[in-house]
């Protein structure tokens, strides 16, 4: 999460494993809404995301972790960039799991109507 927080694209392919996927439920009509298999997949769609969402909160609030999986909780609240409008806090789960030390899966809900609203607001 932090080679991600700080854009380090670099680490970032060191730990993800070249078949990972990615995994971000809600609303279809987003664009970074959907499934992403492998690296260079998952590399375009934080390219759309960064360019549609930007984050203004992240804060995890619980961390659990049994064997390979992770699940992570928290807080967050951002801006998209089609309406400039702000979403207003939400909270998030994440589901990571882990293989040879590189994530092979990262699973993400979020509240998608709350920022499908905000995306769409006019």
């Amino acid at each position: 999460m932090g080679a991600m927080g700080g854009g380090d694209m670099g680490a970032m392919a060191d730990l993800m494993a070249d078949d990972m996927v990615w995994l971000n439920a809600g609303d279809p009509t987003l664009p970074w809404i959907g499934p992403r298999d492998g690296k260079e997949e998952i590399f375009a769609f934080l390219g759309v995301f960064s360019e549609n969402f930007q984050t203004t909160k992240w804060e995890n609030t619980d961390v659990l972790a049994v064997g390979d999986t992770v699940a992570i909780f928290g807080d967050m609240n951002g801006i998209t960039t089609k309406s400039g409008q702000e979403i207003g806090d939400f909270t998030f789960a994440l589901r990571a799991k882990v293989r040879d030390g590189q994530v092979v899966l990262w699973n993400g809900f979020e509240d998608s109507f709350a920022v499908s609203q905000a995306y769409d607001a006019k």
